[in-house]
């Protein structure tokens, strides 16, 4: 049950706002957010829910957790009134909106001392430099339709913590003050009798007393019951998240398994390619089969030939056939290996989820499961890799060349590029001390062919050297360089190096 009017009354009584600067606004989640206030002698944090059954507002004495995204608009809320003063903090009638007046100065309601100066000044500011900006927050804390309002003073809707176009309820709308309503249900503010008292045991068991405020009360009651409800609501998302990928993985998993099964009988295509070499006189031209003697089971086999082709034609067809089906069985053993290990590093995921107690971590821990890769936040362009302790780098176009060159890379790295050309550059991280590796150096030339126009052939000469002897032609096209004291590698892909660094690139651990 969210605060009734009566209980609004008691909180904001307390919280006594009026003369408070406001020096920072966090947005833990996505249905609360927190005010730190400050006037002299006294900082407090308020509190504010818009969670469906649990809407209020009230002082916390608990840690915020800070988002790790920036947020709309909180961003707004830090942007316009932090650093502002409260001039007034009511409840409108009996109606669960709180409107918040708030007056910001530029630069002045900034620091401690600066506040401690003001806070003293009159309240007709406003009046006096015409420099000042006033805005008026209204916090509706509605059950079914809570929201924060940032206004103008004529009710401009800036903009809200949730938008809903329908309503009206959007950037640039207006804020209704809904009208006075006639002789409704009466409430009576809650005592949270039983919340006090375990407040108090807690106090006697460290060897104190003192009286319990009534933010104390709400902020206790919510604190405990919200966040057991939000944590469950919470772990359902997860589970159904986790039941999600790891039925899309499993089917994956299986068919890969399935096609493995059929793979294994691939000495049966060498075996009928041996037995058309020994049989192959029966060839006639014109029938599509051919009766054998098998000498491994002993029994006659019909074995299908093409009739226009010879004995030893149609045998490398079978022979050629048990090359693939080999190959693809090292292929599907690779990708049923990566297949488990998604499947690994999903349960441990999962199980990081349901031992996770606090509700704001956990959502925290939801929400990056569902940003999509390409939004993930870089370092740098291009690709990286870590192979046996060395990072190595790969530029992709002349953009990402470039910006490696002047923000990425430094004098002691190693830089390698194929000769006679396009492609991208390929930086190997200096390591102190160290000396790069020949296996280092030739997974980084598999890099630099792979990604240029010499991939088509195979392989490809290329030269290295330190990015310290690397000089921009000038005048020349974007990213291209010059080298000095460079030497030759001749690179031909390595399919068992490309494969590691492609398992290394899906975050899947290589012996």
């Amino acid at each position: 049950m969210s605060l009734n009017y009566k209980e609004i009354d008691l909180v904001l009584s307390e919280l006594e706002l009026g003369g408070s600067f406001v020096q920072d606004v966090v947005q833990p989640n996505f249905d609360s957010l927190a005010l730190y206030t400050f006037k002299p002698g006294r900082a407090k944090t308020v509190f504010v829910s818009l969670a469906a059954l649990a809407c209020r507002i009230c002082e916390t004495r608990r840690k915020i957790t800070k988002n790790e995204k920036p947020l709309r608009f909180n961003e707004l809320l830090k942007a316009k009134i932090k650093g502002a003063r409260i001039i007034s903090a009511e409840q409108i009638g009996k109606e669960r909106i709180i409107k918040i007046v708030l007056e910001k100065a530029g630069a002045v309601f900034v620091m401690p001392k600066a506040q401690e100066k003001f806070a003293h000044k009159s309240k007709n500011r406003a009046e006096e430099d015409s420099g000042d900006e006033v805005f008026v927050m209204y916090i509706r804390l509605w059950s079914n339709a809570a929201n924060i309002f940032l206004c103008t003073e004529d009710g401009t809707i800036i903009d809200c913590f949730f938008r809903r176009p329908a309503k009206g309820e959007v950037a640039g709308g207006t804020f209704v003050v809904p009208e006075p309503r006639g002789n409704g249900k009466e409430f009576e503010a809650r005592d949270f009798s039983d919340t006090a008292e375990k407040l108090r045991a807690r106090m006697e068991e460290k060897g104190y007393s003192r009286d319990i405020s009534y933010n104390e009360l709400v902020d206790s009651f919510y604190s405990e019951g919200a966040a057991q409800a939000s944590l469950a609501s919470l772990l359902e998302q997860a589970e159904k998240w986790y039941e999600s990928h790891r039925s899309r993985i499993s089917s994956s998993l299986e068919m890969l398994r399935e096609k493995r099964a059929s793979f294994l009988d691939a000495g049966k295509f060498k075996h009928m390619g041996d037995l058309v070499l020994s049989f192959g006189h029966l060839i006639d031209g014109k029938s599509n089969f051919i009766e054998a003697d098998d000498w491994e089971s002993g029994e006659k086999v019909r074995i299908r030939i093409d009739p226009s082709l010879s004995a030893h034609e149609n045998a490398q067809s079978y022979y050629e056939k048990y090359r693939k089906s080999e190959s693809g069985i090292a292929e599907l053993e690779r990708d049923i290996s990566i297949a488990e290990g998604e499947l690994e590093k999903l349960d441990a995921q999962y199980a990081e989820m349901v031992a996770e107690k606090n509700p704001i971590k956990l959502e925290q821990v939801l929400r990056k499961t569902q940003r999509p890769k390409q939004l993930e936040k870089k370092t740098h362009p291009g690709l990286e890799f870590s192979v046996d302790g060395w990072t190595i780098i790969v530029g992709r176009d002349a953009d990402e060349n470039d910006e490696l060159l002047r923000h990425n890379v430094k004098g002691q790295d190693m830089w390698l590029h194929v000769r006679d050309y396009s492609g991208g550059y390929v930086f190997i991280k200096n390591r102190p001390g160290k000396t790069v590796p020949l296996e280092i150096l030739l997974y980084a030339g598999n890099l630099a062919v792979f990604y240029s126009k010499a991939r088509k052939n195979g392989s490809a000469d290329l030269y290295y050297t330190q990015v310290k002897h690397l000089r921009r032609a000038k005048d020349g096209p974007k990213g291209l360089v010059l080298p000095t004291n460079e030497k030759n590698l001749f690179i031909k892909l390595d399919e068992e190096k490309l494969r590691r660094l492609e398992d290394i690139q899906k975050g899947i651990r290589t012996e």
